[in-house]
């Protein structure tokens, strides 16, 4: 897919180029995980609420104009979503994205792989932090490991390259689990992504003894392989996972938005499931687009919208997180329960 020629690129005032989006298309998910959704029952958006397709593509297409060329798709669990493959059809085509992927839990992704292949998705990123069935049971509250590792198992075969798998790590939990999911990411073409415990949207049991740093996974990562490479960045340095490499070739990731902020590059924007615009993970206020979209604003008008928000955006939440030296969960659970946009299974990773 080529770029289209109308593309305007617009920066903040930190001098970031707006180039990424996620795109929420469903608050709901299918698992509890507690680093993200610690209550068993949420406040889900008004379905009458929730973008359609069309208006999904048509903001994309604003976005697009403004510099946007890699786009992907979240949830909550995106496909819970009905007939996804719709959509992503639909963005596949567009001329001016050049990178569709998808993150997913992958307990459904197995039976979607078909439909989402002929659609034209190529990449997914599938979550994972254990190994252990019993662990992912007392992590999710649910018992669908199986099924997670099944779609794992299944996405080269149905096609899928670049296939990357995310691991939350959290110390006294999972921490003794890094080598195991990296020898596993082998088994699949998967390259592992570890991600250090954020304090963000629902991670209400969230503290600092519980993060294990980018430092203190690659010595762990050293101790069993020895020499761990750094790699050159990807994507221009706007990748939010610093890359490694194994002895034996091996590459992994490590995203240190706790400890070692990327906030000096991050050119991503949030999109909600019902058109709230977020241009950082710790934002407590976001942008209503549905409502001009909705009430007639032509796609120039909504382009400008856009343009003024990221050019005013001077956001480095995670910069000013690190310097809290009194650092707490972030979002107190009654804020949580009364604004859910303010929850991560809503805004999207």
């Amino acid at each position: 897919m080529n770029q289209s020629s109308s593309q305007q690129h617009v920066a903040d005032l930190h001098g970031r180029t707006l180039g990424d989006l996620r795109v929420s298309v469903t608050d709901k998910c299918n698992l509890r995980c507690n680093y993200c959704m610690p209550e068993e029952e949420y406040t889900w958006l008004p379905k009458q609420s929730l973008l359609t397709f069309d208006e999904i593509s048509k903001l994309v297409d604003v976005f697009s104009d403004l510099g946007v060329s890699k786009i992907r798709l979240t949830g909550g669990e995106p496909l819970m979503r009905r007939d996804l493959h719709v959509l992503v059809s639909d963005l596949a085509g567009k001329q001016s994205i050049h990178d569709l992927a998808m993150t997913t839990n992958g307990v459904l992704l197995n039976q979607h792989l078909p439909a989402l292949y002929a659609a034209g998705l190529r990449r997914v990123t599938v979550s994972l932090d254990t190994m252990q069935p019993e662990r992912f049971r007392a992590l999710t509250r649910r018992d669908d490991h199986k099924h997670v590792i099944e779609s794992l198992r299944s996405v080269a075969g149905a096609g899928f390259v670049g296939t990357k798998i995310d691991t939350v790590v959290i110390r006294g939990f999972n921490d003794d689990e890094v080598a195991d999911i990296l020898e596993f990411g082998k088994t699949v073409a998967a390259e592992v992504r570890f991600i250090e415990y954020m304090d963000v949207g629902g991670a209400t049991q969230w503290s600092k003894n519980k993060v294990m740093s980018r430092a203190d996974m690659l010595s762990a990562l050293r101790a069993r392989y020895g020499q761990v490479d750094a790699m050159a960045s990807a994507d221009g340095g706007t990748a939010p996972a610093a890359r490694f490499m194994l002895p034996d070739g091996t590459t992994f990731g490590i995203i240190s938005s706790t400890t070692e902020p990327f906030c000096s590059t991050c050119n991503r924007a949030r999109l909600t499931a019902d058109g709230t615009l977020y241009l950082c993970l710790y934002a407590e206020k976001g942008l209503d687009l549905r409502t001009p979209l909705r009430d007639g604003a032509s796609h120039q008008e909504l382009v400008e919208i856009v343009r003024n928000s990221w050019s005013h955006r001077g956001d480095r939440g995670a910069e000013v997180r690190l310097k809290q030296h009194d650092r707490q969960s972030f979002i107190p659970i009654q804020q949580l329960k009364n604004d859910t946009r303010l929850e991560m299974h809503t805004r999207g990773g």
